[in-house]
């Protein structure tokens, strides 16, 4: 926590995160030109910030797009908000509010956690039915290969759609999916009224894209889940989901246990 207080503590590194959160998914040429600062002045700033992990990167062909990541002033506002006076708690948490909120331009949802484990063990976590059904609660069948189709079971309910499909696979490294389809037996397992499922079933499909990186002797994993819809009820869904998601898939590679179910 050291490092994301000292992070947040220099003007121009909050500058950049304001950036990030008016529109997320910036190269290094489009935040220099959004800020009066030299181009080796922001990248030390953004390595600062990555290195806090408040920035976190991923490659798009030869790009090297920068999100931020609310994981940190998340974790802050958990552990000090109840230390602190009613004034400074609210200040912290118009902090968090500010970071976390759905940006304004951008509407993706960010989320870099780092694992005790191997990209072979990862992948596999991410691939095989066996391995999703114990940290998801879904299984996931398809021969991850681009343009193949996924299917999702779950509760007894199948989920298949031409749509459904994989975008990206490299094995160990990247994984891009477009997500399922919002069927009728799944509105009525998960209790969601028709006006709900019926404007969902209208929205654009989402993609959920999973960067795998060495770092040391872990694994960094970021996990981007774009292309909502503006005001999607679907983005504060899967931003409440994600979340516990991969917290409890964290804790299965690490542990070889699940978190315990919150609901």
């Amino acid at each position: 926590m050291d490092e994301v207080f000292r992070a947040l503590a220099d003007p121009s590194r909050r500058r950049l995160l304001d950036s990030l959160n008016a529109r997320n998914g910036q190269t290094l040429r489009e935040l220099c030109a959004g800020l009066d600062m030299a181009r080796q002045s922001v990248s030390k700033h953004l390595a600062v910030l990555e290195a806090a992990d408040l920035v976190t990167t991923v490659w798009r062909g030869r790009e090297k797009l920068h999100y931020l990541d609310a994981a940190p002033i998340n974790a802050i506002a958990e552990r000090w908000i109840k230390r602190y006076d009613r004034h400074r708690a609210g200040a912290l948490a118009d902090l968090k509010e500010a970071l976390e909120g759905k940006p304004m331009g951008s509407d993706a949802f960010v989320y870099t956690t780092y694992i005790n484990t191997t990209p072979e063990r990862l992948w596999e976590a991410l691939t095989e039915p066996a391995f999703t059904r114990r940290y998801w609660g879904v299984e996931l069948e398809s021969d991850w290969t681009p343009g193949a189709a996924v299917t999702w079971k779950w509760k007894g309910i199948t989920m298949a759609d031409p749509e459904q499909v994989v975008l990206e696979a490299e094995p160990g490294r990247r994984l891009a999916l477009t997500w399922h389809a919002i069927t009728p037996e799944f509105a009525a397992a998960t209790g969601m009224d028709d006006d709900l499922r019926e404007r969902l079933t209208h929205e654009s499909r989402t993609k959920v894209t999973f960067d795998i990186q060495p770092a040391g002797a872990v694994v960094k994993l970021t996990v981007v889940h774009d292309g909502f819809d503006p005001d999607s009820p679907l983005r504060d869904m899967v931003g409440e989901g994600w979340p516990e998601l991969l917290s409890s898939l964290k804790t299965l590679l690490e542990t070889g246990e699940t978190l315990p179910e919150s609901r």
